[in-house]
């Protein structure tokens, strides 16, 4: 009777999961929710202006200047094509299926220009949205269409971002997450040189008061652009925190129901609670007691995502000399580990039929795997060894440590389908490969689950308190994503980055960014700091006759999206209610029907046609970091 168990608690998981969509579709007062009630709201009476009129002066028409000049280096990134990403889409439709309206709060951070456009759910003149504006449909502009005024598929632009405030209007607090940001949108702007200039402030780091390369436009300077919390903006994300209150609250992994918003992202968060955010850090890694010399100020995340160029050509701007910035230039590279939805980008929109830019997916799909390269190092340590005989096996056990060398968890950010894991290889003298754990077949996307497998993940899924009670994250054996209904964790084995204390005082549990049924040991006891690191111990046999010596080869491996993830999104647009083709759910659309992207495809549909075309690979894993050593030598 397995067969009729496991039925009846897939068709339990099923029920529990249709309950909690009906649940939050309308609030307790009969209403409609608001997604999205704080920070700047749309309209705006000044237009984000488009990052096409930043390139005269701050795009390279040459191979040094492309290497660091803003928009060069900017246009590459998923930070600027967040709206032309296919995965981003394809969770959109299930979020808006879930929950629907749900795509107010994605669009939110995905297209700002969009979403204080107007066009998205809120139009803010008092007259009602349009259908599908939270599927997007009301956008203007195309996946291939350059960054120009009327295209709102640029994702996160220069303007937006050098119109952040620390502030609001009228004196009101920054908030990190969510996109909760307040956005300047003075009718004028009066530089501290003297200067007045119609339309909101530009506002960056740095002061050009009697200085030659004054730019020439408004300006002023802002702490804030050299600050982690600009980044925390949108790389702290919970459960909508609605008119009414969070849409979801944590539930622990014992049940206990909290009244904290759960938390979906906390990458932010994660380096605020490490020794990266202290004012105790030198060195890169090393951490020095208070009072101690050469005491340095945090490293913010800018130092590793937009890192100064020491270019001996290096200028912000094609009016100034060359080498004007030369060591004091942040690069607007923004690149993290992903280097498969760029490449998708680029064959799909960014080359000749589009708006022709594929040298700058190139240089970021290099800059991201360098950044991954250097995120993590391992080791790998014999702990016991038997030679094998002419006619009896042996045995091999190898501890390997993995040491997270980011400022953040590593992997860190979107939970959904991303991982990394312990690839390990035992190789005979002869070359021969005698066993591995961590197997990825690349030619179906299957990553073996033998064993003795090392998966660093976090898997949010929701609360089922059918006793014993338990955080469901799969359905009759297939996980499950459902982004904006989860609210309980059941796995969080990520690495901690160097330093992390996961309780704060507003945290006393520090339930938003610790470990789940997972225990990473304090540095001393009582400390409440966390090790950085992460030892898996391996055991193999030897073949009688092996040849000697052999070779264990550990590796990191890192993975944008799982095979089980691309299917949930593909299924979820196939089952009722199935979500229609692209041109048909935003039939009547601006510039539609579509002639690129998924066109007479769901989302999902032409996602999972993405992911199963070789030409761009079942999200290849990236190799983060490796390690090798003999045994029988």
């Amino acid at each position: 009777m397995v067969w009729l168990r496991d039925a009846l608690r897939a068709l339990r998981a099923a029920v529990v999961l249709a309950v909690a969509v009906a649940a939050t579709l309308t609030s307790p007062l009969g209403r409609a929710i608001d997604l999205t009630p704080h920070g700047t709201q749309p309209p705006l009476q000044s237009a984000i202006e488009p990052a096409s009129d930043c390139t005269g002066c701050h795009r390279g028409f040459s191979s040094p200047q492309n290497q660091f000049l803003p928009h060069s280096t900017w246009t590459g990134s998923m930070m600027a094509n967040a709206t032309r990403d296919p995965l981003f889409w394809a969770a959109l439709d299930v979020a808006n299926k879930d929950y629907p309206g749900a795509g107010d709060f994605c669009l939110r951070c995905h297209t700002p220009t969009g979403w204080l456009g107007g066009r998205v759910v809120k139009k803010g003149d008092g007259t009602n949205q349009p259908a599908n504006g939270a599927s997007g449909c009301q956008l203007t502009g195309d996946y291939n269409d350059d960054d120009s005024f009327s295209n709102d598929y640029g994702g996160i632009s220069c303007h937006y971002c050098h119109r952040l405030m620390p502030a609001g209007p009228q004196g009101q607090p920054f908030e990190i997450g969510n996109a909760n940001a307040w956005v300047d949108d003075a009718a004028t702007c009066f530089t501290p040189g003297g200067g007045e200039y119609g339309g909101p402030c530009r506002r960056g780091p740095y002061a050009y008061v009697n200085d030659v390369r004054e730019p020439p436009h408004s300006w002023v300077q802002s702490p804030l652009h050299s600050s982690s919390d600009i980044c925390g903006t949108c790389h702290d994300v919970s459960t909508p925190d609605t008119d009414q209150g969070p849409l979801k609250t944590l539930i622990l992994e014992n049940g206990t129901a909290t009244t904290r918003p759960f938390p979906i992202e906390r990458t932010y968060s994660e380096w605020k609670r490490s020794l990266f955010a202290d004012l105790i850090f030198r060195d890169g890694l090393q951490a020095t007691a208070p009072g101690q010399p050469a005491l340095a100020k945090a490293q913010q995340c800018q130092g590793c995502h937009m890192p100064s160029s020491n270019d001996p050509l290096a200028q912000a701007c094609t009016l100034n000399e060359e080498g004007s910035r030369t060591g004091n230039l942040p690069v607007h590279t923004f690149v993290g580990a992903n280097t498969w939805v760029p490449a998708i980008i680029k064959s799909l929109y960014g080359g000749a039929g589009g708006f022709n830019r594929p040298a700058d997916f190139d240089r970021t799909i290099a800059w991201a795997r360098a950044m991954l390269q250097s995120s993590a190092a391992m080791s790998t340590t014999v702990t016991a060894y038997s030679a094998p005989g002419p006619g009896t096996p042996g045995s091999v056990s190898v501890r390997v440590r993995t040491t997270n060398l980011s400022g953040h968890k590593l992997p860190t950010g979107y939970s959904e389908g991303r991982r990394m894991w312990l690839n390990v290889k035992l190789f005979s003298a002869s070359n021969a490969l005698l066993s591995e754990s961590g197997a990825f077949d690349a030619a179906t996307g299957v990553l073996t689950q033998d064993g003795q497998i090392k998966i660093y993940e976090v898997l949010q899924g929701i609360w089922d308190p059918t006793l014993p009670g338990t955080c469901r994250t799969e359905v009759g054996g297939r996980k499950q994503f459902h982004f904006v209904l989860n609210n309980c964790i059941a796995k969080d084995n990520r690495i901690p980055p160097l330093g992390l204390r996961p309780r704060t005082t507003a945290d006393p549990n520090g339930d938003e960014v610790r470990p789940v049924n997972y225990t990473y040991p304090e540095t001393a006891p009582g400390s409440g700091t966390l090790v950085n690191y992460d030892d898996t111990v391996y055991s193999f046999v030897l073949p009688a006759g092996t040849p000697l010596p052999v070779r264990i080869e550990a590796n990191l491996r890192h993975q944008i999206a799982s095979k089980d993830y691309i299917e949930f999104l593909r299924d979820e647009a196939i089952t009722a209610p199935v979500i229609p083709a692209e041109n048909s759910l935003c039939a009547g659309g601006p510039g539609r029907p579509f002639t690129v992207g998924p066109q007479s495809q769901s989302r999902g549909e032409f996602l999972f046609s993405l992911w199963s075309d070789p030409t761009y690979g079942k999200s290849p894993p990236e190799t983060a970091a490796t390690s090798t050593v003999l045994a029988g030598n």
